[in-house]
């Protein structure tokens, strides 16, 4: 006896696992039969296979039940295993298919993994069968609002009404989806007539309302593009291929506001992706195009500003910004590169008057900035002082201390230009490297040397030591902070600005030691006085 029940334990733990394989077992020939189609029934296998003997085997199939398939199936969607609680369900069907309740448990877990479409093929066939639910009715009915579907809906909630159970709700869920409906309607009308402001307004409305409306999403992302809400497009359509991933439009439209807003290597990315799914993309092709046409004129004008190829930047940049002017976050910093550029030819009216192009498009911080240090380079102090006063008034608060340093160096220069200006002297703008106030001292310095100026050696004396003193105080960090404040930079001077003879350093002996440093080329010898 007690081997006997020790054979069937032996035989239910291999059947078990067998069962969570591929539901199939094989049995002996000394098996029983009931025994085994009970067991098969109580672990809800559905096929098992007997052998004949050790050669031939035959497939023997036992279904399981309607009712114990449900079963199955609920003990499954319980613990979230809804793949497997979806597989009994539809096994159920198979074998009672006239049965509405099959479809309404497949509903219920079509509807749990949010899979609304089935959800709703699955609560129509159920109601289909059996009409008389109320209850069934406003469910399919509530499906039909997530999806978008309104007009629908009011009607199993008319025929719900009929039921006295189901009176009472489906009169007030009538009412939402009758809003729904309207809302959907007025933004549609809203859309067609391009009034994008009103249309968000009512796709927001009706976006709080239903689950899955992706046309209803995509258009919204539409209309905020219009209206220039860029970060709200990237917000949208991100939703849009987070459930659709082969959406190509949210593709196309998601790289257009990123390249609007100058994130241009994530509007690559997405054009990219588009042209994945359909590499004749029309949208995502030209877009891709005319972003990389803009992006390579960018680069050869950074390229060529660093070469210190000035002109060649400008054209380049304005070749760039020429292929749109409409892409003003691309437009505006690099039209403020052109008033740099421009700076640094000395071109000084051109550049106030590219940096006035970008503050008469759009107040900001920044472009006051530009014009103030244009306006600063051209000498004109006072209006460079007023430039920058608007731009402390307008920052937010962590600018503002940049703001009123910039507004203090204005006050400096104009107070410098009624003394002796180091920077006009050497030629260079306030915002000068060192290596352009080297180059510019030297060539000065070649130019004003006395003994190249035997006809007017007074005035070439004067000059000269002029330029040697300021470049001996431009060239020191520390004495140019000094200038750049209005502070003294020599003892004894007083009003911060220069005299004669009271640089720290011989004209001649300063001439000599930066002409000598570091060898090479050019070491000149001249004598002075």
């Amino acid at each position: 006896m007690l081997g006997q029940m020790m054979r069937h334990l032996a035989t239910l733990s291999v059947v078990y696992l067998l069962r969570l394989t591929n539901h199939a077992f094989f049995v002996t020939a000394r098996s029983s039969s009931t025994a085994t189609v009970l067991l098969a029934t109580c672990i809800g296998v559905s096929t098992f296979i007997r052998p004949s003997d050790a050669a031939d085997t035959t497939e023997e199939k036992v279904v399981l039940s309607a009712g114990k398939l449900r079963s199955l199936g609920e003990v499954a969607l319980s613990e979230r295993k809804f793949p497997e609680a979806e597989s009994y369900y539809r096994q159920a069907i198979a074998v009672e298919p006239d049965n509405a309740i099959n479809y309404y448990k497949l509903y219920s877990v079509h509807k749990r993994m949010r899979s609304l479409s089935s959800a709703l093929d699955d609560i129509t066939k159920a109601v289909e069968i059996n009409g008389e639910k109320a209850d069934w009715r406003i469910q399919k009915a509530k499906i039909l609002v997530n999806l978008g579907r309104c007009e629908e809906a009011l009607v199993e909630y008319g025929l719900a009404h009929k039921s006295a159970k189901g009176e009472k709700q489906a009169v007030d869920l009538a009412k939402e989806a009758g809003e729904c409906s309207k809302m959907i309607v007025m933004a549609n009308e809203a859309y067609l007539r391009e009034d994008w402001a009103s249309a968000i307004v009512h796709f927001n409305r009706v976006l709080g309302i239903t689950l899955d409306t992706p046309d209803m999403l995509f258009m919204k992302a539409q209309a905020e593009f219009h209206t220039g809400d860029y970060y709200g497009v990237i917000s949208d359509t991100g939703k849009m291929l987070k459930n659709y991933p082969k959406h190509i439009e949210s593709y196309q439209l998601r790289g257009e506001a990123y390249f609007r807003l100058n994130e241009m290597d994530m509007a690559v990315k997405h054009f990219r992706e588009g042209l994945k799914l359909d590499p004749e993309h029309k949208g995502c092709k030209e877009g891709h195009k005319l972003l990389k046409k803009i992006t390579k004129k960018d680069k050869r004008g950074d390229e060529a500003f660093e070469k210190g190829e000035y002109q060649n930047a400008i054209t380049r940049w304005w070749e760039a910004m020429n292929n749109d002017m409409t892409l003003l976050s691309f437009v505006r910093p690099t039209l403020l590169k052109v008033v740099k550029a421009h700076i640094a030819l000395k071109e000084y009216e051109k550049a106030i008057e590219e940096a006035q192009k970008h503050v008469g498009n759009q107040e900001s911080v920044e472009g006051l900035h530009a014009l103030g240090e244009a306006q600063l380079a051209a000498e004109k102090y006072q209006e460079a002082i007023n430039t920058y006063q608007k731009a402390f008034d307008i920052a937010p608060e962590d600018e503002k201390r940049k703001c009123k340093e910039k507004f203090s160096e204005a006050q400096t220069a104009l107070k410098q230009s009624k003394e002796k200006n180091y920077y006009k002297i050497l030629g260079v703008p306030r915002t000068a490297q060192q290596k352009e106030i080297k180059k510019s001292y030297r060539e000065l310095a070649l130019k004003w040397h006395p003994d190249k100026n035997t006809d007017n050696k007074e005035e070439a004396e004067k000059m000269f030591q002029d330029i040697s003193e300021a470049y001996e105080v431009l060239s020191d960090k520390e004495l140019r902070a000094k200038y750049d404040r209005g502070e003294d930079v020599f003892e004894n001077q007083g009003g911060g600005g220069g005299g004669q003879g009271r640089h720290h350093m011989d004209p001649n002996m300063f001439f000599q030691q930066n002409f000598r440093q570091g060898g090479g080329q050019q070491r000149h010898h001249f004598r002075y006085g």
